[in-house]
């Protein structure tokens, strides 16, 4: 049993803890992004070691491949996402338009609405001024970012750090696996090696499988986007892809964003059709083979559970809560999933 100086002691490094996560949560940010390329990558050296490979050519290999895959989303995905970002910007005063001279007046005489309600000259004009003066606004971006060294320089810093971190996490994952199991009470071991596998196993089907959910989703979405004629398929398909972390959220935003760009790129309401159809097939793969061949039924986060712990992450720790929350997530769901068990076969409980 823990006495109360032990248990004053554990919650005063708990708070020191997160004290401290608190204060370095911006210079954390390269530490926590190789530690998640370094668990989701762990699995890939374990199997290339029963090949009889050394664990560092094991590293090297998976180590190569990430960045390997990296580089290519950057080298070709950014500059296509950046022209879809630019045709958006171009094309939007002239959807506007269409908005405001064929659109509007139809829903205010089909609902009896004031026309006047509905008008979108001043954002029409907001958005073509700075568009027209993106290149000046790009100058100044440029100006300050040079007049701020040090912000470059760490920027910098810490996009070399990753990827140093990563390898070496990746290499001694194994051991520091070991010695943090060699600190465990003996007495408490059993129970906590137990929740250390159940908290595994709902990270390991969240961040691997939803990962890839995620990824696959938003390649079907943006090449049915793309089959279909959609200028912007490529954007709305990975953002679709992206949110789809919730049930059915990547759905309802794809097919209001894509059904709205569809919309105001045919003039055809009868185009939405095929934007609807796309996202069904995707919806359809989604809950009959992609979740269960990727992810299976390990997670146990419920959808609202997932948006409060990024919410929350975000809110409290920046961008390394956000990193945390859901390892955090599904960590705090395996105790209370314990705790429970424990009060069902408490006293507390069972009274008679």
């Amino acid at each position: 049993m823990i006495n109360d100086s032990q248990k004053w002691m554990l919650l005063i490094a708990t708070l020191l803890v997160s004290v401290l996560l608190y204060l370095l949560s911006p210079v954390l940010t390269p530490f926590f992004i190789a530690a998640l390329l370094a668990y989701l990558g762990d699995p890939l050296v374990d199997r290339l070691e029963t090949y009889k490979l050394g664990r560092t050519l094991a590293v090297s290999i998976v180590f190569s491949i990430i960045f390997l895959l990296l580089t290519l989303v950057l080298v070709f995905l950014m500059p296509m996402l950046e022209s879809q970002i630019s045709y958006l910007l171009k094309s939007l005063p002239a959807h506007l338009n269409w908005i405001q001279r064929e659109l509007m007046p139809a829903l205010a005489a089909r609902f009896d609405l004031d026309p006047q309600a509905f008008n979108l000259d001043a954002l029409r004009q907001l958005i073509s001024q700075q568009w027209s003066s993106s290149g000046s606004n790009m100058l100044n971006i440029f100006k300050s970012i040079s007049d701020s060294g040090l912000v470059i320089m760490v920027w910098l810093a810490n996009l070399v750090l990753i990827p140093v971190v990563t390898f070496y996490l990746l290499r001694d994952w194994d051991i520091l696996l070991a010695r943090v199991h060699e600190l465990l009470p003996r007495a408490k071991e059993p129970v906590i090696k137990k929740l250390v596998v159940e908290s595994d196993n709902v990270l390991a089907a969240f961040l691997r499988g939803q990962f890839m959910v995620m990824i696959v989703l938003g390649i079907i979405y943006a090449l049915g986007l793309k089959i279909i004629g959609l200028e912007l398929a490529l954007l709305i398909g990975m953002l679709a892809g992206l949110v789809s972390f919730v049930p059915y959220l990547g759905f309802i935003v794809g097919i209001v964003t894509a059904g709205v760009a569809m919309l105001l790129q045919t003039q055809d309401i009868l185009q939405i059709w095929p934007v609807v159809i796309v996202f069904g097939i995707g919806q359809a793969l989604e809950g009959m083979l992609l979740t269960p061949l990727l992810v299976g039924d390990k997670i146990g986060l419920h959808p609202v559970a997932v948006i409060f712990s990024v919410l929350a992450g975000g809110q409290l720790f920046g961008f390394v809560g956000i990193l945390l929350a859901l390892p955090v997530a599904a960590i705090i769901a395996v105790l209370l999933r314990h705790m429970h068990q424990q009060y069902l076969t408490s006293s507390l409980y069972d009274t008679e």
